[in-house]
């Protein structure tokens, strides 16, 4: 099944694709031309969020710190997914990196990484894990990018750090569950996974499955795509892809 799931990302025809999957079941991983240089769009919150949770592990900031200043971007959905936060113009971090990450918010992000420091200190802490990835007020900036499997190993680290620490990572996880990417047949409280994409690109990375019981991460990448508002061949793909890793993971 997991080779029916790599096989079918493979077949978008114009583009190039990216793949990093790994079973924490029994510890392996597969990995297609995952140093892809890919746009981050929007995934460049968990990154993000990311640093800020190294920051608090390391004492530098709590959680419970005021971030000053804040508004919504009015193009996201925190009003759905967050209506009692509309009236707020300060939010404590743990909810500014949950806003961020769940409604893919740059207006909070922006206010977010100006309160910890600037964006070149969030981009120092990123490359200290993954050098390739830099990150940027405007997620459609051209330097707003770095390599799929590195994207993936950020990722990777989240989900074991907060294995082993959950009252510091829990933001980012909690941001993760709560935002919008449904997929038909996978129950939206198992595929907690963060989306990005731009009018030739989509990415979807994240974890399929439950955390108590084996999870499959996963980073799905393809550039260089036809424009996607005429052409849907590759977000189709990437849902079939999803579809088939969620048959895998009920076989396990």
């Amino acid at each position: 099944m997991l080779n029916r799931a790599i096989e079918k990302l493979l077949e978008i025809e114009k583009g190039n694709v990216g793949i990093k999957i790994f079973s924490t079941k029994d510890d392996t991983f597969f990995s297609w031309n995952s140093d892809m240089l890919v746009p981050l769009a929007s995934a460049a919150k968990v990154a993000i969020g990311f640093s800020v949770a190294c920051w608090v592990e390391e004492g530098l900031f709590q959680w419970d710190d005021i971030v000053p200043h804040i508004c919504f971007n009015p193009n996201e959905d925190s009003k759905e997914l967050y209506p009692h936060f509309q009236h707020r113009r300060s939010l404590a971090l743990r909810e500014a990196v949950e806003v961020m990450i769940a409604c893919h918010d740059s207006y909070v992000a922006n206010g977010l990484v100006n309160f910890c420091g600037g964006w070149e200190k969030v981009n120092k802490t990123i490359q200290s894990y993954s050098p390739t990835l830099y990150v940027t007020e405007n997620p459609r900036a051209n330097k707003n990018k770095g390599q799929l499997g590195q994207l993936f190993d950020v990722m990777l680290e989240i989900f074991q750090k907060y294995k082993e620490n959950p009252l510091i990572w829990v933001p980012l996880i909690n941001g993760l569950v709560r935002q919008q990417g449904m997929v038909d047949e996978i129950p939206s409280y198992l595929l907690n996974h963060m989306t990005g994409g731009l009018e030739n690109v989509i990415l979807d990375f994240g974890i399929l499955g439950g955390f108590d019981n084996d999870p499959i991460l996963f980073a799905l990448g393809a550039i260089e795509l036809p424009n996607r508002s005429d052409n849907q061949e590759a977000d189709i793909k990437i849902y079939e892809t999803l579809k088939l890793l969620y048959r895998e993971y009920l076989s396990q």
